[in-house]
């Protein structure tokens, strides 16, 4: 299975630090460091993703 990765439209350039980048896959969702495609990934279910989102939403960083 090839994984189309895409890059969170709120990281920024070059020197942004916190590049994510998300791919589907066959158990969920990955999430990983854009700067390091290489350095692994973290899966979370749709379900796990879904209230990550909301989590975010509901406390953003200050």
């Amino acid at each position: 299975m090839i994984v189309q990765w895409r890059k969170s439209t709120h990281s920024g350039g070059a020197n942004d630090e916190h590049c994510v980048e998300l791919g589907r896959l066959s158990p969920g969702i990955g999430v990983r460091d854009s700067k390091d495609p290489d350095g692994g990934h973290l899966t979370l279910s749709v379900v796990e993703f879904a209230s990550l989102i909301e989590r975010v939403k509901r406390y953003p960083a200050r």
